[in-house]
């Protein structure tokens, strides 16, 4: 099985590169599954039910959120009739929407995407530790393959979540940085690993956003509007194969064979 995790799209730069390659990347790497984070699709904060559906037509099957998931306060009403659009599982009881979405990827194998949110230098909700033991223990057996994205801020609150959930599930990408790291690795017990995954959109500015705007911040301190920056346009991914053949981990799930950085561009 061959899943693409597609890093943090930010603005209509970052919908345009996923509209421009995924389809080809899908065809020619024999995805079986395409997962992204869609967290900052509009405008750099929030995403709105147009784009979501937009990004699922592209060739996206789930789409994770973070912290600017209810930037857009249209989405409120969307979350509860489109599953395949989760955030945060670890936010409080009674908001809209789900963290856990169990679908069947292209390949016939079932699977599950768990969107998890740090707490450290974030807002304060629920353990995202716990909830991941409270929402893995909802999935049915036939479950075969199970994405974590862990939104957070630190290394170390994201690394210590790939250490807690090393054999039981497949896969465990960091997002929210928007700078992709170089840790990629297959944990011992099957878990294919990475602190973040990256940025999709335009890397001509500060994280997605215009630097003017953001230099200019650091030296006054005053509050200022953030545009989407523009050039240098990336579709920072992850591609994970498991070993289909092999033994099972110890929750019975396919263990990760490898787990590769991609980077594709648009002039």
């Amino acid at each position: 099985m061959r899943v693409l995790f597609v890093g943090d799209i930010v603005g209509a730069p970052g919908r345009l590169v996923v509209r421009d390659r995924l389809a080809d990347v899908v065809s020619q790497r024999q995805i079986d599954l395409v997962i992204a984070n869609g967290e900052n699709s509009a405008s750099g904060f929030g995403i709105t039910p147009r784009l979501a559906d937009e990004l699922l037509k592209d060739g996206i099957d789930v789409l994770t959120g973070g912290n600017h998931s209810w930037d857009r306060k249209e989405i409120l009403e969307y979350l509860p009739h489109e599953p395949r659009l989760l955030r945060p599982a670890n936010f409080p009881e009674g908001n809209p929407g789900s963290g856990l979405y169990v679908g069947t990827a292209k390949n016939g194998v079932k699977y599950a995407v768990l969107n998890l949110q740090g707490r450290v230098f974030m807002t304060q909700i629920d353990d995202p530790f716990r909830k991941a033991d409270s929402e893995l223990e909802k999935l049915p057996a036939d479950v075969a393959f199970v994405l974590v994205d862990m939104h957070a801020e630190t290394t170390s609150e994201k690394v210590a979540m790939g250490w807690y959930l090393d054999g039981r599930v497949t896969v465990m990408v960091g997002t929210h940085t928007h700078v992709a790291t170089a840790d990629e690795h297959v944990l011992p017990q099957g878990t294919a690993y990475i602190t973040d995954v990256g940025m999709t959109g335009p890397h001509g500015g500060v994280i997605g956003m215009d630097k003017e705007g953001i230099v200019r911040k650091f030296l006054n301190g005053l509050p200022a509007r953030f545009d989407v920056a523009s050039g240098d346009v990336q579709m920072n991914c992850v591609l994970v194969e498991t070993d289909d053949d092999g033994p099972r981990n110890a929750a019975g799930r396919l263990r990760a064979r490898s787990i590769e950085r991609l980077r594709f561009c648009i002039d």
